[in-house]
């Protein structure tokens, strides 16, 4: 994990280093989260897809020119991630995370950009709620998640900005007394975001 936070940091420092302009911006949004499960209850080989709630994302960002058609943009976003399972009564899963995507961006056009970059996320809270109870979960899931991001932008006008992404989990993120000894728990989702330069 060491790795991938120093890699996450040398992007951005590259970024810094072969800069042309700076932009800072804020950034608010929706996502729709959902759970892949394997191994699920430690039953070998049953997988199972939790559904997703609509769950928001807000936070700021810096767009950093490197060339003409070539931008690094470092995102800083407190995320709200909610997962249904649907059994009688639905079991909801509600995770915060403050999420730091870096995001290289091609710009196609002027307008269109295509975005890919990583994501480390960092829980801040977790908690399942059934039927009314709703009790404390966070120790029983890793404090880092990572993944990667896929995007599509299109610049609204010259300070306002939309973006369209898929997030890829790679990590588990279970401990073995969430679903069990064997269970593997990855995130995934898609999320839209509105962006202003300022």
């Amino acid at each position: 994990m060491k790795k991938i936070i120093l890699s996450v940091v040398a992007v951005f420092a590259f970024g810094l280093a072969n800069a042309q302009e700076v932009k800072f911006g804020a950034k608010v949004g929706g996502n729709l989260n959902s759970f892949r499960a394997t191994n699920f209850m430690s039953q070998d080989d049953i997988s199972i897809k939790f559904g997703s709630n609509v769950g928001f994302q807000a936070g700021g960002f810096a767009e950093i020119k490197v060339a003409s058609k070539f931008t690094v943009q470092p995102e800083l976003l407190f995320s709200y991630e909610s997962y249904k399972l649907p059994l009688e009564g639905d079991l909801n899963f509600n995770l915060s995370y403050i999420n730091v995507p870096v995001m290289a961006k091609y710009y196609a056009s002027e307008k269109i950009s295509l975005q890919v970059g990583p994501q480390i996320g960092f829980l801040v809270g977790a908690k399942a709620k059934f039927e009314g109870e709703s009790e404390d979960i966070k120790d029983m899931l890793e404090t880092i998640n990572f993944g990667v991001n896929f995007g599509l932008g299109y610049e609204l006008t010259e300070k306002v900005a939309v973006d369209f992404r898929y997030n890829l989990g790679l990590i588990n993120i279970a401990k073995e007394d969430f679903m069990g000894e064997d269970s593997k728990l990855k995130t995934s989702g898609f999320s839209l975001g509105l962006g202003y330069k300022f």
